[in-house]
């Protein structure tokens, strides 16, 4: 198939790699010359995946009119407050019968919008043809060959068979599911947990700390999703259960680093100056309250985790406010 990945951090690169490695003919759109040129002729991108060798037969380009005309498949991954400028800037170019495959995880901050619906809006020629890619999934470990298992969630039940199929490799493992909303609000959520697990590590506050707070995180990803409409089940899945997991406790989740270097008493606004990649988590916490807030969801580990980003509180403070609060049932 002709594939477009759109954007050229770490996971869109992984992505692009994964499939010119399944024997797609795979274009990668990028802002920088420099890295396009790097990732066209060198084989490798430097500076998000540095000494990791691509597949010789993927390309990219800053032009549009080069990379979009004949893409059957265009993968966003853009990070999630930029990608509607993205997706508006590309409108014109991108083939009516492309579908738009969004692998990045998080809520439109300034209008509570998932990316469905961002891409709806902006590209609603592929509105019904919308899919999105989630599970745990470090890009790192996919570019080095380490098995992987996905969820493609697409309402369209035999175009996410034909996508898993494009996707899925020895090594690389894609099931669908046509619970769009579960899917997106799985990896869109699990970003926020992660963040306080990463301050719970900070704190030295020990396995069972962590596992309560990963547990608990996990019912507040359900009760969201419920008053949203997604199906329970999808949540005990790879882009729920599995990716909350994975993020919440490696190493190289940058949300869960984000959580740990606020313990350590950095402040937000240094610890985002210095990563070269996106924490969704940080913006898609905004986004998770104010969504709670209409919709009269209880998500006091949301909650707790906004007041230390946004308000001043402190890491402990937080910690303090979730062990406190009125004892129920479970």
């Amino acid at each position: 198939m002709n594939i477009t990945v759109i954007g050229g951090g770490s996971w869109g690169t992984a992505l692009a790699h994964l499939l010119a490695r399944r024997g797609h003919r795979v274009v990668m759109l990028l802002r920088d010359a420099g890295l396009a040129g790097e990732i066209s002729l060198r084989h490798e991108n430097t500076r998000y995946m540095p000494g990791r060798a691509l597949h010789p037969g993927l390309a990219a380009t800053t032009d549009p009119e080069k990379a979009l005309p004949g893409a059957e498949i265009c993968v966003l991954a853009v990070p999630c407050q930029h990608m509607r400028a993205a997706l508006r800037s590309l409108a014109s170019l991108v083939p009516a019968r492309a579908v738009p495959v969004c692998a990045s995880k998080g809520i439109e901050a300034s209008t509570l919008s998932r990316m469905s619906a961002v891409v709806a809006e902006e590209w609603p020629g592929q509105a019904e043809s919308y899919a999105i890619l989630s599970g745990p999934s470090f890009a790192a470990e996919v570019l080095d060959g380490k098995p992987t298992a996905v969820v493609l969630g697409c309402a369209d039940p035999s175009l996410g068979e034909t996508l898993r199929e494009a996707f899925s490799s020895e090594l690389f493992r894609a099931y669908s599911s046509t619970d769009v909303t579960g899917v997106e609000l799985g990896g869109a959520v699990k970003n926020v947990i992660a963040i306080a697990a990463g301050i719970c590590d900070g704190l030295d506050l020990g396995h069972n700390g962590r596992a309560g707070l990963i547990t608990r995180g996990l019912a507040e990803i359900c009760r969201l999703g419920a008053a949203m409409g997604a199906r329970g089940a999808t949540f005990m899945g790879l882009s729920g259960l599995g990716d909350l997991v994975l993020t919440c406790t490696g190493d190289l989740s940058r949300n869960r680093q984000v959580g740990m270097r606020l313990a350590a008493g950095q402040s937000l606004e240094a610890i985002a100056a210095s990563m070269r990649m996106v924490a969704e988590g940080v913006k898609t916490t905004e986004a998770v309250c104010a969504l709670g807030g209409i919709l009269g969801v209880e998500l006091p580990i949301a909650g707790a985790l906004f007041s230390v980003l946004r308000k001043g509180a402190s890491p402990a403070d937080m910690v303090r406010e979730l062990m406190t609060r009125t004892l129920r049932e479970e």
